[in-house]
């Protein structure tokens, strides 16, 4: 396992403090920039894999940098020509050395109902309470079927899968965040081990694989050292948190603070040989900082990181 961080595409004191805690493996998720820009073609994707090796860093994954929208996860027109895009992304990708590119399938995106819960210290974390969630109006595109988004993503993967073997790239499917279904009238599929059976027999191969996000299963109530055991080799990348609750409610947790036994996570990625990228996500805000991106600022990744690194060592 290889400790990694998110970091913006342009250097600023981040990229300084993550080499100067260990970290080599850089993560690029443009969403959570905030700046608009998708990195797709292979000059700006080489420019940018270049800044990180320049900074001692390799440039493990691409998360969610792309033109991958509900045109083609509800399968609505235009959805070739985004796979399409998508394909080129991969290509291109694949061209400069990038390893992993990480992807989800949810037509309502990332939820949470409050962004400023406090916790240890005064520290303010994120939370999600299903009932509060849906007293909202309906998604815009609901109702929106399971069946429905079992045949468009098998419609996706048999278009990309062929594409990213040759690209030499591993895919990676992030689970349903939070895994509950439906949310505001459209379903959720990727909300279970079973799912991600599923989803693999679709496309058998190394490079249809899993975005294991540790909280995510935590919120399924399931044994994550065994489901790790369980997938093995189909794990193409890691993000390490946890949560206290349950799908329908949830609060993230400090990484040494959580329901989990992190320690035998560790030791079930190490039963399985997993070498790949492992990052810490949606830490708690800590004191000094403003809580402007709520499970993503500075100090609570850099205190999980010397966590993952000392159960590492371990």
């Amino acid at each position: 396992m290889k400790p990694a961080l998110i970091l913006p595409p342009e250097r600023d004191e981040r990229w300084d403090l993550a080499r100067q805690i260990g970290v080599e493996q850089a993560v690029v998720n443009t969403m959570n920039i905030g700046d608009g820009h998708r990195y797709q073609g292979y000059d700006e994707l080489l420019r940018l894999s270049n800044r990180f090796e320049n900074a001692g860093f390799n440039l493990a994954v691409i998360e969610e940098s792309f033109p991958l929208s509900n045109t083609t996860i509800l399968g609505k027109d235009g959805r070739d020509e985004e796979i399409e895009a998508f394909c080129e992304f991969l290509c291109n990708a694949g061209r400069v050395g990038i390893d992993t590119v990480c992807y989800d399938w949810m037509a309502t995106r990332w939820a949470r109902t409050d962004t400023s819960v406090p916790t240890r210290g005064g520290s303010l974390t994120t939370a999600y309470d299903h009932k509060q969630m849906q007293r909202g109006p309906d998604h815009p595109d609901a109702p929106v079927t399971a069946d429905h988004l079992w045949s468009t993503l098998e419609y996706f993967l048999k278009r990309t899968v062929p594409v990213a073997e040759e690209a030499n790239i591993d895919l990676a499917l992030h689970p349903n965040d939070p895994p509950i279904s439906p949310v505001r009238g459209v379903e959720r599929i990727i909300t279970s081990p079973e799912a991600y059976d599923r989803v693999l027999e679709i496309v058998p191969s190394d490079r249809n694989g899993i975005a294991y996000c540790q909280g995510n299963f935590s919120a399924m109530e399931i044994d994550i050292p065994k489901t790790i055991r369980h997938f093995g080799d189909d794990i193409n990348y890691v993000h390490f948190r946890d949560v206290v609750g349950s799908a329908d409610g949830f609060e993230e947790t400090w990484h040494d603070q959580g329901p989990t036994d992190m320690g035998t996570t560790i030791e079930a990625y190490a039963d399985v040989d997993y070498d790949g990228p492992a990052r810490p996500d949606h830490v708690p805000t800590m004191v000094g900082e403003g809580n402007d991106s709520p499970g993503y600022e500075t100090k609570g990744r850099l205190f999980a990181i010397g966590y993952m690194k000392g159960l590492i060592d371990s």
